[in-house]
């Protein structure tokens, strides 16, 4: 019996193409969607698979195409950002038709959004919805339960993301306009989730070697800070990213570099859990974000196509750490050479 084809909406970008080309060489059918007919033909020219490669062009304001493009397959991976604009349609459309969603969002508007108004009716229409399977969000929840290591009392969780060498491209940099000019910021603090207005701060957070002691920013607005206390028993959770990200000048110069130049990024997550007894660290690091994120949503949409579910839970709207066991799946993810994993002992 042939594969199940899985569907990539904004197939057309950067993410998109590398996630399409990942399902591909997996020996696995895709179906190309997004909003540029044209750009989707000639994608499906470029990769040279036949007819294991479908096009379907999909306008987020024609629910009934978006339908047929999520009713062709039993998961989607949306990669076209930003999601806070792109989301909602895709996830009501993957209802719809019974079909698995899982996302690259950075936005944690979205993704808080997606668990307060999708969860009950995903788990009516027997539907994963997975937010945030990604570099930033989805690597900072998976460590940070692995790094949790079955603790029922947790006093903080602090997340560092170190990169550099980020070319963004024009819908990460819609993204990053967006966080930075959020007013009102969600955090979690006191054993209680907080929206309102937080300025930006500086701080400090210690690296494994050789990054060591590095100046960061916060909170750093991903979806961490949502989906962590979900899943690990904590006060607090704290979100980080290196304060020379930003400073370098590529970063908001590189929307239209090619995906060898883009694959030019180093990257280091780390997760400090405190708890009374003290702390559980975990950290990854690598090379192209772009590529690892990919690699990451393709691998969750796998097992929903092959086995119908998650590891670790069937339907409704949960974390990247829900939907899957963190230690087993970011072995998985090393053993692919999305990274090097360093994670404590059991």
């Amino acid at each position: 019996m042939s594969a199940a084809p899985i569907a990539v909406y904004g197939a057309t970008g950067h993410t998109g193409r590398l996630v399409a080309t990942e399902l591909l060489a997996r020996s696995h059918p895709v179906v190309l969607g997004g909003r540029d007919a044209t750009g989707l033909i000639e994608l499906a020219a470029e990769l040279a698979e036949g007819d294991r490669v479908t096009v379907r062009p999909a306008a987020l304001d024609e629910p009934a195409e978006l339908r047929a493009l999520t009713g062709s397959a039993p998961v989607l991976i949306h990669c076209a950002g930003p999601y806070s604009r792109t989301g909602e349609p895709l996830v009501a459309a993957a209802l719809d038709t019974g079909t698995h969603y899982v996302d690259h969002a950075v936005e944690i508007h979205h993704v808080k959004h997606l668990f307060d108004a999708y969860g009950t009716a995903a788990e009516r229409a027997g539907v994963l919805v997975c937010p945030g399977l990604s570099f930033y969000g989805g690597f900072g929840d998976l460590l940070a339960s692995a790094a949790t290591g079955g603790a029922t009392v947790v006093q903080k969780v602090t997340v560092g993301y170190a990169v550099s060498g980020w070319r963004m491209t024009t819908g990460a940099r819609h993204t990053a306009d967006q966080l930075i000019n959020e007013v009102e910021r969600i955090t979690f603090a006191g054993g209680a989730q907080r929206i309102g207005p937080q300025p930006m701060y500086t701080t400090s957070f210690a690296f494994p070697p050789p990054l060591g002691d590095r100046e960061m920013i916060g909170p750093f607005p991903t979806g961490d800070a949502v989906t962590i206390p979900r899943h690990v028993p904590t006060r607090d959770v704290e979100v980080l990213l290196t304060a020379s990200t930003f400073a370098e000048p590529q970063v908001f110069t590189s929307e239209h570099v090619d995906a060898a130049e883009r694959a030019q990024t180093a990257f280091t997550v780390a997760v400090d859990v405190r708890t009374a007894e003290g702390t559980r660290s975990a950290h990854l690091t690598g090379h192209d974000i772009w590529w690892a994120g990919a690699v990451a949503s393709v691998e969750a949409a796998l097992d929903l196509a092959l086995d119908g579910k998650a590891p670790g839970a069937s339907s409704g709207v949960h974390s990247p750490a829900e939907a899957y066991p963190a230690g087993p799946f970011l072995r998985r993810l090393e053993d692919l050479g999305a990274f090097v994993l360093d994670l404590p002992d059991a």
